[in-house]
């Protein structure tokens, strides 16, 4: 009977992932058959023989894990317990307290509770250190543990007892479980006067209906003369929600991705099915290399249909199509089953997970095998490797110094201090970081650890490696000394040379405290580079309609256009 359950488990795995296989089906069988009936031998020796007791759903799932590894990192296994976190991917939604939480040593700690969350309206502030969960000590408990505990079904109930920061007893909290849903928009409203600005950050259920009705408030609000959709960090999530998105700035009935899979059905067009909301307002589409998946089907067909202009940095490049199905004990399978293909019908998938080099890992598709597309009007664009920007902008990048104080939870712990000095802050555009503010912040820090290790330092010790290894060690030893002394000298200075980076992270930090993430969102656009293009651009139509018309070509970088310098097409 045992021996029973394994096939059929395995079965249940292995047979929906046969299509990988370029076998007859009777041949598929048969390697079907003949491993699991291997597999189940293995196992049932090692229950047999093995020294210690063996786990065999532990031992199991490894090798379902190990199996789909080698496929590509999207197809997964989903065992019962870890169903609800897969359905809060696709829904936003979970039971629980809706509070973000990190770890930090041996505490769990609240890092900010969803604004109108049963933890916030319960008073559960960021900084609060969990000490106990339901009767039972979360002091060294890890994150997933704690996590684990805090979720549960709506209308349950979980106490909680914290430490906060000035206070000496532990406040406890009965926090009664909601169904949390994170909003796909954490903040949209009007930039450089007259632009709408929406940022989006997953995909999930009802994504497209958001973004149309907060376009649709900030149109009745004023006048806007163009819109900006921030899909930078967002990783993507349903097709579906990509298409609707599409759907508010395209006509009904346009092609805005293709799926084509080696199953029949799995070969489906996907078009806007309802009346458009703007057809003319100028566009513009914020992306990074963490713009995935459902974003990339946006970003990509606005720039095939030359409807909007795309800015920043090229996109991940995921163009593989995953589904889910049901397996046995109510497990599930993601199971990628096809690629997508946008308007012009390049695939943006940059890895080529059926192929492995010489050492046995996945490539990125080579440069030989990337082909050239057209959009609408007839610019150039390409496939294999994500999406290219029509206007390249360098991301922006901290400096180490101000990496190592947030990293090291420095800023948020004096966000926390900060927070119970000051019951209430300025309005977020309002809000700066005072003198006064900056150099108690440097008192705080003054007997903290924040070391960290440069670029030129990390070079430095790279050289005096290869002195060694290499026996001139003593040669350098002297020139090796100063330099490190002078790198030391230099580190001690960064705190005052990256002064301004470090305001701004101390800013958005103690912003988040008051006006969670909608402030810290709204915070962070004071100093964007890519938002400040997309503005700028936005109040040129003639260079917004010239690099839709292709007439602006940045030499450079085939595809993508500079609006300094117009050039004949």
């Amino acid at each position: 009977m045992k021996r029973f359950l394994y096939i059929f488990l395995f079965l249940s795995v292995i047979l929906p992932v046969q299509v990988v296989f370029s076998q007859s089906p009777q041949d598929q069988t048969f390697e079907i058959l003949k491993n699991l009936d291997i597999y189940t031998d293995v196992i049932k020796e090692l229950n047999a023989e093995y020294v210690d007791d063996i786990q065999p759903g532990e031992l199991s799932k490894a090798a379902i894990d190990a199996m789909l590894l080698s496929l590509d990192p999207y197809t997964n296994f989903i065992p019962e317990t870890e169903v609800e976190d897969y359905k809060f991917i696709t829904t936003g939604q979970y039971g629980g307290i809706g509070a973000l939480i990190h770890q930090q040593d041996d505490y769990v700690i609240i890092s900010e509770p969803y604004e109108g969350s049963p933890a916030q309206k319960s008073g559960l502030l960021a900084g609060d250190k969990i000490v106990e969960v339901n009767g039972q000590s979360a002091v060294g408990k890890s994150y997933d543990e704690v996590s684990a505990i805090l979720k549960g079904q709506a209308g349950t109930e979980v106490q909680i007892k914290v430490k906060r920061e000035g206070r000496d007893l532990l406040i406890e909290k009965n926090i009664t479980r909601e169904n949390i849903k994170i909003d796909n928009i954490p903040y949209y409203g009007i930039v450089g006067g007259d632009v709408a600005y929406i940022k989006l950050t997953g995909f999930t259920q009802n994504a497209g209906k958001e973004v149309k009705q907060a376009f649709l408030k900030l149109k009745e609000k004023q006048a806007v003369q163009g819109v900006i959709i921030d899909l930078r960090n967002n990783g993507g999530g349903l097709l579906n929600e990509a298409v609707d998105l599409s759907n508010i700035f395209m006509e009904r009935g346009q092609e805005i991705v293709t799926t084509k899979g080696k199953v029949k059905e799995r070969n489906r067009v996907h078009m806007t099915m309802y009346p458009p909301v703007d057809l003319k307002i100028p566009l513009i589409v914020l992306i990074d290399n963490q713009s995935a998946s459902a974003s990339e089907i946006f970003a990509g067909a606005m720039q095939d249909l030359d409807r909007g202009v795309v800015i920043g940095q090229r996109t991940f490049g995921k163009g593989l199509v995953q589904n889910v199905v049901p397996l046995s004990y109510n497990a599930q399978l993601k199971i990628t089953v096809a690629k997508y293909y946008i308007p012009s019908g390049r695939c943006i998938q940059a890895i080529d997970y059926s192929h492995k080099d010489n050492n046995g890992y996945f490539t990125k598709i080579p440069d030989s095998l990337i082909r050239e597309f057209t959009t609408r009007k007839g610019r150039k664009v390409y496939d294999g490797g994500g999406i290219s920007p029509d206007i390249s902008v360098k991301p922006r990048k901290f400096s180490q110094i101000a990496m190592t104080l947030f990293g090291n939870f420095l800023i948020f712990d004096y966000a926390t201090k900060y927070r119970q000095v000051h019951p209430e802050i300025a309005p977020v555009s309002g809000f700066e970081i005072s003198d006064s503010t900056y150099t108690d912040f440097l008192n705080f820090i003054a007997d903290k650890n924040y070391t960290y290790t440069t670029r030129s330092e990390q070079a430095l010790e790279r050289l005096k490696q290869e002195a060694e290894r290499e026996n001139y060690l003593d040669a350098i030893e002297e020139e090796y000394a100063l330099l490190k002394e002078h790198m030391i000298l230099d580190k001690e200075a960064d705190i005052k040379k990256y002064e301004d980076q470090i305001r701004e992270l101390l800013r958005m930090e103690i912003i988040s405290r008051y006006y969670y993430q909608r402030g810290k969102v709204e915070s962070s656009l004071a100093n964007d580079p890519e938002l400040a293009r997309a503005i700028e651009i936005l109040h040129n139509p003639d260079i917004y309609y010239a690099i839709l018309d292709g007439t602006l070509i940045d030499p450079g970088n085939p595809g993508v256009v500079d609006p300094v310098e117009p050039k004949t097409k």
